[in-house]
C-alpha cells in the first residue's frame, strides 16, 4: 500500500533544483572557459581541471570527516572550482590554484554551514586570499598565445592622472576596444573575453537562473560613473566595462544566491553600490581593478541591505 505524505501548505513544486541551477551555470561558463583555453593555451585547461578537482576533493573530505552526506552531485563544488580557475592568471602554479580552491570550499563555504550558508562568494574570497598570499604570481599576466611572456592588463596599462583622466598619448599603449571585447588581451583565464561572458550571462537570464537587475545595473553604473568622473569620454567608459573582471563579476559573482539580496529594491541598491565601489577603486585606488573588492564588500553589506529594503509584512507593525 502506497503511503501519502502530507505536509503543510503551500503545496508547490519547483522545476528549479540545485543540480539544474549549477548545471546551467557550468553551461554558461563554457564559452569563457573555451576562449580562455584557446587564447592562453592548454595550461589553462590544466588549471581549470586542478581547481575543479581540488574543490571536489576538499568538499568530499570535509564532509567525510564531519560525517555528513557527501553532496558532490549538486555540482556546487564544480562551479566554485571553475569560477576560481577563471579568476587566476594562465601562468599560475598548479599548487597555488589547488590551495585557493580548497580555501574556497573549506574556509568560505563548508565551515559556515555549506551550500547556501556562506556570507560571501567562495570563488571571489579565494581570489582575494590568493592575491594576499601570492601577490607576485597573481599579478603576472601572459600575452595571448605567448604564455612565457608577462604583461600588464589593459587596466594597469591605462596610466591616469590623479583625477583618473587618461593622460595624453596613453591610447597608443592600449589594446583596441575590439580586442578587449573578444578577449585577445592579457588577463586572467576567464575574464578577458567579454563576448563569451555576455553570451553566458544572457543564457542564465533566459533560463531564469539569475535576474537581469544586478548585472545590468552594475554594468550601467560603472559605465555612467566612469563617463562622469573620467573626463566624459564615451570610449573610455566602454573600455571600462569590457576590461578587467567586470563582466565575470557582474553575471557570475554578484549574483551568487546566498550572498546577494533577494528583494528587487535590495538588488538595485546592491548592484549600484558594487558599481560605485568598482569605479572609485579603479579611478582613485592603488589597485587598477576594483571588481574583487566591490563584490566582497557588497556581499558583507547584504544583510544590512535586506534589513532596510525588505517589504513590510501586511498588517505588521511599522518599522
Amino acid at each position: 500500500m502506497e503511503r501519502l505524505v502530507v505536509t503543510s501548505s503551500p503545496h508547490t513544486r519547483s522545476r528549479f533544483t540545485v543540480n539544474r541551477i549549477m548545471a546551467d551555470v557550468i553551461i554558461a561558463l563554457i564559452p569563457a572557459t573555451l576562449m580562455g583555453i584557446y587564447i592562453f593555451g592548454m595550461r589553462s585547461a590544466m588549471i581549470v581541471a586542478v581547481s575543479i578537482i581540488s574543490a571536489m576533493v576538499s568538499e568530499a573530505l570535509f564532509q567525510k570527516i564531519r560525517k555528513q552526506d557527501i553532496t558532490l552531485n549538486d555540482l556546487s563544488a564544480v562551479v566554485t572550482g571553475l569560477i576560481l580557475a577563471l579568476n587566476v592568471p594562465p601562468g599560475a602554479p598548479l599548487g597555488m590554484v589547488a590551495v585557493g580552491s580548497a580555501f574556497a570550499i573549506i574556509i568560505v563555504k563548508q565551515i559556515f554551514g555549506g551550500l547556501g550558508q556562506n556570507f560571501m562568494n567562495p570563488a571571489m574570497a579565494a581570489r582575494a586570499f590568493l592575491v594576499i598570499s601570492y601577490p607576485t604570481m597573481m599579478s603576472i599576466f601572459c600575452d595571448p598565445m605567448i604564455t612565457a611572456v608577462s604583461s600588464a592588463t589593459p587596466l594597469a596599462v591605462s596610466s591616469c592622472t590623479p583625477l583618473g583622466i587618461m593622460a595624453a598619448g596613453d591610447y597608443a599603449n592600449l589594446p583596441s576596444l575590439w580586442e578587449t571585447f573578444i578577449g585577445t588581451i592579457p588577463g586572467t583565464i576567464g575574464e578577458t573575453s567579454s563576448i563569451a561572458l555576455i553570451i553566458g550571462g544572457i543564457y542564465l537570464i533566459v533560463r531564469k537562473v539569475i535576474s537581469w537587475e544586478i548585472p545590468v545595473i552594475y554594468i550601467g553604473t560603472v559605465f555612467l560613473l566612469t563617463f562622469v568622473l573620467d573626463g566624459f569620454n564615451f570610449y573610455l567608459s566602454l573600455y571600462s566595462i569590457f576590461s578587467g573582471g567586470l563582466m565575470l563579476g557582474a553575471f557570475y559573482m554578484l549574483t551568487d544566491y546566498s550572498s546577494s539580496p533577494v528583494t528587487k529594491k535590495g538588488k538595485i541598491v546592491y548592484a549600484f553600490g558594487a558599481g560605485l565601489l568598482t569605479t572609485l577603486i579603479r579611478l582613485y585606488g592603488v589597485y587598477p581593478e576594483g571588481v574583487m573588492f566591490s563584490v566582497l564588500l557588497m556581499n558583507v553589506a547584504t544583510p544590512m541591505i535586506e534589513h532596510f529594503t525588505s517589504p513590510k509584512i501586511f498588517g505588521g507593525a511599522k518599522r
